[in-house]
């Protein structure tokens, strides 16, 4: 059986043995967990950003930089791709798990999820839960972690203390922002999964998303982040399903279908108040999709990279 948390150690490894190429810090709990820092105190940059986005992905996907031009936008990319999208994808890069140890809150994602089974609906529908002595998680965060979260991990995945790692990202450094981009695929499932796909079906998976400059307040990093995706982001799904489907599915799923498209992202949250329950969730959804038939190999895109909001969200 593929096991994400095992898959993902390996790349921790790397991490750890060289934290000064990375340009991450490595420390260790009272408890014994390893906490990894690619951003919150720690430079890292591309090679963390990378690295993360592969460890999110339960190691079962592969992340590159690329460069392309966007109207006249010249900015790094993140290229992403997996023979296992609804493991990878959902099973382990889903921001899908709320901590709430003593005195600590974090959003995660990572393939840790799949011990604590977290959401238990989504392990329900893609059919997979790991069995593995070591756990593996991504906290997206502005603050580093007391003791507490390390047990409250162990004890949620069934692992001891000492085999959990704990690897931190921030959405005002370069790797957070690489590693947002790297959601680019995900983020697209995740828009199929809500149009009814049974994401069991999708074969393979590839898309790629402009990597956008850093900026040091949270609210307009985090609404560059999703910008990337919603006007920037370009995704491919071979599913095993009949043509017309994913003739329809392709025409609900880009992002262009949300009813506030054309505003950035910033500006979409501010009036919203950054409560995301009163946006439009077809927000968050890739700027291209193409639907590829497993079957016939019929393909069909729609949407469209916005290079003008791109633009906008730079400046």
């Amino acid at each position: 059986m593929l096991s994400i948390n095992r898959l993902a150690y390996e790349l921790v490894k790397k991490f750890i043995g060289s934290p000064e190429f990375y340009g991450v810090t490595v420390e260790k709990l009272p408890c014994g967990t390893t906490v990894i820092d690619t951003g919150l105190e720690a430079p890292g940059g591309y090679a963390a950003g990378l690295l993360t986005t592969r460890i999110a992905m339960g190691g079962a996907g592969s992340a590159n930089l690329g460069y392309a031009d966007f109207g006249g936008l010249k900015l790094p990319t993140v290229i992403i791709a997996t023979d296992h999208p609804a493991i990878a994808l959902f099973g382990a890069q889903l921001a899908g798990w709320r901590i709430k140890p003593e005195g600590y809150t974090a959003d995660t994602s990572g393939p840790a999820r799949a011990l604590a089974l977290k959401p238990k609906k989504v392990y329900q529908n893609i059919e997979y839960k790991d069995e593995a002595d070591v756990a593996v998680l991504l906290l997206e965060t502005e603050e580093k972690p007391p003791d507490s979260a390390g047990t409250y991990v162990a004890e949620k995945c069934g692992v001891e203390p000492e085999n959990v790692y704990l690897v931190l990202t921030s959405t005002t450094s370069l790797a957070g922002m690489v590693q947002i981009s790297g959601r680019i695929v995900e983020t697209g499932l995740f828009r199929l999964d809500v149009l009814g796909l049974d994401l069991k079906k999708v074969k393979y998976a590839a898309g790629y998303a402009p990597i956008m400059p850093v900026h040091v307040d949270h609210g307009i990093a985090m609404g560059r982040a999703e910008d990337a995706l919603t006007y920037g982001g370009v995704t491919n799904y071979v599913v095993d399903e009949e043509e017309d489907v994913l003739r329809e599915l392709a025409e609900k799923a880009p992002s262009t279908n949300c009813k506030d498209y054309g505003k950035t992202s910033y500006e979409i949250y501010k009036a919203a108040d950054f409560d995301f329950t009163q946006v439009d969730p077809a927000l968050f959804a890739p700027a291209v999709i193409t639907m590829t038939c497993a079957k016939t190999g019929a393909s069909f895109t729609r949407g469209e990279i916005n290079s003008a909001i791109l633009k906008k969200s730079c400046e």
